[in-house]
């Protein structure tokens, strides 16, 4: 069986031997499919486990692989990099499906790996796509040939496979995650697709727009196979002009991978100056502004931990101590945006944008700390008075520190007017707002009985 029948579908007569070449591909394939990388220097991406002096690419390198799950979103190159390993181990290599395959396939796998080890001394690499598919029982099937060595088990899913596979299966794995491409990922793999005559779009006459290859790039969310399928179906459905040549613009790249380009662009003006208009409606308590500047945001693909991030800040510089629970939502939205991610992420970010945009606003928190800040920078700094020092070692009391200390919980209202800070500053002044009106109260009648407390008697 040649190794292109090892990551074909249908099942083909077996031949005699494996032979490790590398596959051919043909038109009809894919683009997405014609153009994996065949070896490590043409793979692009996961730099943090493939880079130059990195575990795995040392492994690969060396043949020493051992048993490895790879999991990340869909397009990120983990079929890829099992068929890399493929064509550069020594191995006899196997696949099976998590959609496809039973057990007797598998037992039909591993019997004859385990014949193999026995008979001619090669390895098996098993390869399991999906592999988060196979239920308990199935994933049981593989663990004694795992744990004795009679085969190497590589498993691409895209859940975490802490909870999606058998613990006894993780525990004898190396587990790698792979991110989604960036940008400049996305668009070098659409650039050489566009060069390569053979495997990608190279023999066709085509000029592809540097905004519309900048925007598949962007839309596909990290995604290859996204972006290689989209850059397909453009260059497939959009007729020559009159030169021959087909002409990719803009307009086109939005209709194949159907999302509309916003003038929004990640790191510029549009940038900054959405986040910037998205951060003052919120302050400025109109939810539907608040709502518009999300959208674009969202649309135009912008990192759900940078809105949700921004989200935070507002709720404790401008909701602050009016309504407390504002800070509270807004954390428990970035943390829900960080784990579920687009799309469903705009639900929570949604819902914190629009309670900060409803809620009672006070500025208090960042001009008190920040007025703080200037005394400790400008002033003379103030010792800690004595009767507030560390007490609790040896020889503190002959130091007199602590001395004469109050423990407000003795006292009336769980209040001791004493001094805290060794000089009459007010850097907080709360407001009538919210439920900072009842902070005002509490905080207005303590400082009135300690300036009756400072009075001499």
């Amino acid at each position: 069986m040649s190794r292109d029948d090892l990551f074909a579908t249908p099942k083909e007569p077996e031949a005699s031997a494996l032979e490790n070449t590398e596959p051919q591909p043909v038109r009809h394939m894919p683009l997405a499919a014609r153009m994996r990388p065949r070896n490590l220097s043409e793979y692009i991406g996961q730099s943090h486990i493939l880079g130059p002096g990195q575990l795995l690419r040392r492994a690969i390198e060396a043949d020493r692989i051992q048993s490895l799950i790879f999991y990340g979103p869909p397009g990120t190159g983990k079929t890829s990099l099992a068929q890399i390993i493929a064509l550069q181990t020594s191995s006899k290599f196997e696949r099976l499906s998590g959609v496809e395959s039973n057990v007797a396939d598998m037992r039909r796998v591993l019997s004859a790996a385990s014949n193999r080890l026995e008979n001619t001394g090669q390895p098996t690499i098993l390869f399991v796509d999906e592999i988060h598919r196979f239920n308990k029982s199935q994933q049981d099937v593989l663990l004694p040939d795992v744990e004795s060595g009679v085969i190497r088990l590589i498993g691409a899913t895209t859940h975490n496979p802490f909870f999606f596979v058998n613990s006894p299966l993780v525990s004898r794995s190396q587990i790698f995650e792979l991110r989604p491409l960036t940008e400049e990922e996305l668009y070098q793999l659409l650039q050489r697709s566009l060069q390569d005559p053979e495997r990608g779009l190279g023999y066709m006459k085509i000029h592809v727009d540097e905004a519309a290859l900048r925007h598949l790039a962007k839309l596909s969310d990290g995604d290859a196979r996204k972006a290689l399928n989209s850059l397909e179906i453009a260059a497939l459905t959009t007729s020559p002009e009159a030169n021959g040549i087909i002409h990719i613009d803009l307009a086109v790249a939005e209709q194949s991978i159907q999302r509309k380009a916003v003038v929004y662009d990640g790191d510029g003006d549009a940038h900054y100056d959405t986040i910037s208009a998205f951060i003052k409606s919120m302050r400025g308590s109109d939810a539907d502004a608040t709502l518009y500047w999300l959208a674009k945001m969202i649309h135009a693909g912008e990192d759900p931990r940078f809105i949700s991030r921004r989200i935070v800040i507002c709720a404790a510089e401008d909701v602050g101590l009016a309504d407390p629970m504002a800070l509270v939502l807004a954390n428990a939205a970035h943390q829900a945006a960080e784990f579920i991610g687009w799309p469903e992420a705009r639900i929570p970010i949604a819902e914190a944008a629009i309670y900060i945009a409803t809620a009672i606003k006070s500025n208090t928190s960042i001009t008190a700390i920040d007025a703080a800040l200037a005394d400790v920078r400008s002033g003379r700094t103030l010792p800690v008075p004595e009767h507030l020092r560390d007490a609790h070692y040896a020889g503190a009391e002959r130091l007199g520190h602590g001395k004469g200390y109050e423990y407000a919980h003795d006292h009336p209202d769980h209040f001791a007017s004493q001094d805290y800070l060794g000089a009459d500053k007010h850097y907080y002044e709360p407001t009538d707002q919210g439920v900072e009106k009842k902070i005002k109260e509490r905080v207005e009648k303590w400082r009135a009985l300690l300036a009756q407390s400072r009075k001499p008697k």
